[in-house]
Protein backbone atom coordinates (compact mmCIF):
# COMPACT_ATOMS: atom_id res chain seq x y z
CA UNK A 1 0.00 0.00 0.00
CA UNK A 2 1.14 3.52 -0.75
CA UNK A 3 0.30 6.75 1.02
CA UNK A 4 -1.80 9.45 -0.64
CA UNK A 5 1.31 11.62 -0.99
CA UNK A 6 3.33 8.79 -2.56
CA UNK A 7 0.58 8.12 -5.10
CA UNK A 8 0.42 11.81 -6.02
CA UNK A 9 4.17 11.88 -6.64
CA UNK A 10 4.09 8.73 -8.74
CA UNK A 11 1.27 10.16 -10.86
CA UNK A 12 3.14 13.46 -11.28
CA UNK A 13 6.34 11.72 -12.38
CA UNK A 14 4.35 9.62 -14.87
CA UNK A 15 2.88 12.75 -16.49
CA UNK A 16 6.22 14.61 -16.51
CA UNK A 17 8.10 11.72 -18.10
CA UNK A 18 6.45 12.54 -21.42
CA UNK A 19 8.41 15.82 -21.44
CA UNK A 20 11.57 14.64 -19.65
CA UNK A 21 12.68 11.48 -21.46
CA UNK A 22 16.07 11.26 -19.75
CA UNK A 23 14.68 11.78 -16.25
CA UNK A 24 12.43 14.21 -14.39
CA UNK A 25 14.40 16.87 -12.52
CA UNK A 26 13.62 17.58 -8.88
CA UNK A 27 12.95 21.22 -9.79
CA UNK A 28 10.34 20.21 -12.39
CA UNK A 29 8.74 17.85 -9.90
CA UNK A 30 8.76 20.55 -7.20
CA UNK A 31 6.98 22.94 -9.57
CA UNK A 32 4.43 20.28 -10.51
CA UNK A 33 3.75 19.43 -6.86
CA UNK A 34 3.92 23.08 -5.77
CA UNK A 35 6.39 22.34 -3.00
CA UNK A 36 10.05 22.85 -2.09
CA UNK A 37 12.85 20.99 -3.85
CA UNK A 38 14.05 19.65 -0.49
CA UNK A 39 10.64 18.03 0.09
CA UNK A 40 10.81 16.45 -3.35
CA UNK A 41 14.27 15.04 -2.63
CA UNK A 42 13.03 13.44 0.59
CA UNK A 43 10.06 11.85 -1.20
CA UNK A 44 12.17 10.63 -4.12
CA UNK A 45 14.53 8.93 -1.67
CA UNK A 46 11.56 7.24 0.01
CA UNK A 47 10.17 6.07 -3.34
CA UNK A 48 13.61 4.86 -4.36
CA UNK A 49 13.90 2.79 -1.17
CA UNK A 50 10.59 1.14 -2.10
CA UNK A 51 11.99 0.49 -5.60
CA UNK A 52 9.25 2.59 -7.20
CA UNK A 53 11.64 4.99 -8.91
CA UNK A 54 15.19 5.01 -10.24
CA UNK A 55 17.02 8.12 -9.10
CA UNK A 56 20.47 9.34 -10.04
CA UNK A 57 21.75 12.67 -8.82
CA UNK A 58 21.93 15.29 -11.61
CA UNK A 59 20.13 12.88 -13.98
CA UNK A 60 16.64 13.06 -12.53
CA UNK A 61 14.11 10.44 -11.57
CA UNK A 62 12.31 7.76 -13.58
CA UNK A 63 9.56 5.38 -12.60
CA UNK A 64 10.52 1.73 -12.20
CA UNK A 65 8.18 -0.89 -13.62
CA UNK A 66 6.53 -1.17 -10.21
CA UNK A 67 6.22 2.59 -9.93
CA UNK A 68 4.70 2.88 -13.39
CA UNK A 69 2.17 0.18 -12.55
CA UNK A 70 1.18 2.01 -9.35
CA UNK A 71 0.90 5.38 -11.15
CA UNK A 72 -1.27 3.94 -13.93
CA UNK A 73 -3.58 2.34 -11.33
CA UNK A 74 -4.19 5.77 -9.75
CA UNK A 75 -4.73 7.41 -13.14
CA UNK A 76 -7.20 4.64 -14.09
CA UNK A 77 -9.27 5.30 -10.97
CA UNK A 78 -9.16 9.07 -11.47
CA UNK A 79 -10.42 8.91 -15.05
CA UNK A 80 -13.11 6.32 -14.33
CA UNK A 81 -14.47 8.48 -11.52
CA UNK A 82 -14.53 11.49 -13.85
CA UNK A 83 -16.64 9.50 -16.31
CA UNK A 84 -18.98 8.42 -13.50
CA UNK A 85 -19.40 11.97 -12.22
CA UNK A 86 -20.19 13.38 -15.67
CA UNK A 87 -22.29 10.55 -17.10
CA UNK A 88 -24.16 9.35 -14.01
CA UNK A 89 -24.30 12.37 -11.67
CA UNK A 90 -24.51 15.14 -14.31
CA UNK A 91 -21.44 17.06 -13.18
CA UNK A 92 -19.89 19.42 -15.73
CA UNK A 93 -16.46 18.50 -17.10
CA UNK A 94 -14.92 21.51 -15.33
CA UNK A 95 -16.17 20.29 -11.93
CA UNK A 96 -14.88 16.73 -11.76
CA UNK A 97 -11.08 16.94 -11.50
CA UNK A 98 -10.88 18.00 -7.85
CA UNK A 99 -13.45 15.40 -6.76
CA UNK A 100 -11.69 12.66 -8.72
CA UNK A 101 -8.42 13.69 -7.04
CA UNK A 102 -9.99 12.55 -3.77
CA UNK A 103 -11.68 9.42 -5.11
CA UNK A 104 -8.56 8.15 -6.92
CA UNK A 105 -6.98 7.11 -3.61
CA UNK A 106 -9.64 4.53 -2.73
CA UNK A 107 -7.72 1.27 -2.39
CA UNK A 108 -10.35 -1.30 -3.43
CA UNK A 109 -9.35 -2.92 -6.71
CA UNK A 110 -12.71 -4.67 -6.82
CA UNK A 111 -14.54 -1.33 -6.64
CA UNK A 112 -12.44 0.03 -9.51
CA UNK A 113 -13.15 -3.00 -11.69
CA UNK A 114 -16.87 -2.91 -10.86
CA UNK A 115 -16.97 0.80 -11.66
CA UNK A 116 -15.34 0.08 -15.01
CA UNK A 117 -17.93 -2.64 -15.73
CA UNK A 118 -20.82 -0.41 -14.60
CA UNK A 119 -19.66 2.33 -17.00
CA UNK A 120 -19.37 -0.28 -19.80
CA UNK A 121 -15.58 -0.02 -20.07
CA UNK A 122 -15.09 3.55 -21.33
CA UNK A 123 -11.94 4.24 -23.35
CA UNK A 124 -11.76 8.02 -22.71
CA UNK A 125 -12.50 10.33 -19.82
CA UNK A 126 -14.60 13.52 -20.24
CA UNK A 127 -11.48 15.47 -21.27
CA UNK A 128 -10.46 12.97 -23.95
CA UNK A 129 -7.66 11.27 -22.00
CA UNK A 130 -7.28 7.49 -22.42
CA UNK A 131 -8.43 5.24 -19.56
CA UNK A 132 -6.09 2.32 -18.76
CA UNK A 133 -7.72 -1.11 -18.57
CA UNK A 134 -7.36 -3.48 -15.61
CA UNK A 135 -3.97 -4.64 -16.95
CA UNK A 136 -2.70 -1.07 -17.27
CA UNK A 137 -2.92 -0.93 -21.05
CA UNK A 138 -4.34 2.10 -22.82
CA UNK A 139 -4.58 3.28 -26.39
CA UNK A 140 -2.31 6.01 -27.70
CA UNK A 141 -4.38 8.71 -29.33
CA UNK A 142 -3.74 9.64 -32.95
CA UNK A 143 -4.09 13.38 -32.65
CA UNK A 144 -2.27 16.69 -32.86
CA UNK A 145 -2.63 20.13 -31.35
CA UNK A 146 -4.88 22.58 -33.16
CA UNK A 147 -1.94 25.01 -33.17
CA UNK A 148 -0.14 22.68 -35.59
CA UNK A 149 -2.89 22.87 -38.20
CA UNK A 150 -2.87 25.23 -41.16
CA UNK A 151 -5.42 27.32 -43.04
CA UNK A 152 -7.97 25.15 -44.82
CA UNK A 153 -7.48 22.09 -42.60
CA UNK A 154 -10.33 20.45 -40.71
CA UNK A 155 -10.46 18.16 -37.69
CA UNK A 156 -12.50 16.90 -34.76
CA UNK A 157 -11.81 18.06 -31.21
CA UNK A 158 -10.83 14.91 -29.28
CA UNK A 159 -9.18 16.20 -26.11
CA UNK A 160 -7.72 19.02 -24.06
CA UNK A 161 -4.15 19.50 -22.89
CA UNK A 162 -5.17 21.97 -20.19
CA UNK A 163 -7.96 20.64 -17.98
CA UNK A 164 -8.07 23.61 -15.61
CA UNK A 165 -11.47 24.94 -14.55
CA UNK A 166 -10.81 28.29 -16.25
CA UNK A 167 -9.92 26.74 -19.61
CA UNK A 168 -12.86 24.32 -19.62
CA UNK A 169 -15.24 27.16 -18.74
CA UNK A 170 -13.78 29.19 -21.61
CA UNK A 171 -14.49 26.29 -23.97
CA UNK A 172 -18.06 25.95 -22.68
CA UNK A 173 -18.61 29.69 -23.11
CA UNK A 174 -17.52 29.44 -26.75
CA UNK A 175 -19.32 26.14 -27.38
CA UNK A 176 -16.13 24.18 -28.00
CA UNK A 177 -16.44 20.56 -26.86
CA UNK A 178 -15.24 17.07 -27.68
CA UNK A 179 -16.65 15.78 -30.94
CA UNK A 180 -17.04 19.23 -32.51
CA UNK A 181 -15.67 19.76 -36.02
CA UNK A 182 -13.23 22.66 -36.27
CA UNK A 183 -12.31 24.30 -39.58
CA UNK A 184 -9.25 26.57 -39.74
CA UNK A 185 -10.22 29.61 -41.82
CA UNK A 186 -7.20 31.85 -41.13
CA UNK A 187 -3.90 31.58 -39.28
CA UNK A 188 -1.85 34.69 -38.50
CA UNK A 189 1.89 34.50 -39.17
CA UNK A 190 2.62 37.09 -36.48
CA UNK A 191 1.13 35.53 -33.34
CA UNK A 192 -0.30 32.25 -34.73
CA UNK A 193 -3.80 33.21 -33.63
CA UNK A 194 -6.57 31.58 -35.66
CA UNK A 195 -9.97 32.25 -37.10
CA UNK A 196 -11.88 28.99 -36.80
CA UNK A 197 -15.36 27.82 -37.67
CA UNK A 198 -17.49 25.66 -35.35
CA UNK A 199 -21.16 24.89 -36.02
CA UNK A 200 -21.21 27.53 -38.80
CA UNK A 201 -20.01 30.16 -36.29
CA UNK A 202 -16.66 31.91 -36.65
CA UNK A 203 -14.40 32.46 -33.63
CA UNK A 204 -10.95 34.02 -33.32
CA UNK A 205 -8.73 32.22 -30.81
CA UNK A 206 -5.24 32.85 -29.47
CA UNK A 207 -2.26 30.55 -29.85
CA UNK A 208 -2.61 29.72 -26.15
CA UNK A 209 -6.06 28.30 -26.83
CA UNK A 210 -5.10 26.37 -29.97
CA UNK A 211 -2.05 24.95 -28.15
CA UNK A 212 -4.34 23.28 -25.62
CA UNK A 213 -6.82 21.58 -27.94
CA UNK A 214 -6.19 18.11 -29.38
CA UNK A 215 -7.55 17.52 -32.87
CA UNK A 216 -7.96 14.44 -35.03
CA UNK A 217 -7.56 15.66 -38.59
CA UNK A 218 -10.04 14.70 -41.29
Amino acid sequence: MFSLSEENYLKAIFHLETSYKSGVSTNALAEEMQTKASSVTDMVKRLSEKELVDYKKYQGVKLSDAGKKAAIAVIRKHRLWEVFLVEKLDFNWDEVHEIAEQLEHIKSERLTNELDRFLEYPKRDPHGDPIPDAQGNFSVANHQLLSGMEKGETGICVGVKDSSVEFLQYLDKNQISLGKQINVIEKENFDHSMLIEIDSNELRISNQISSNLYIKTL
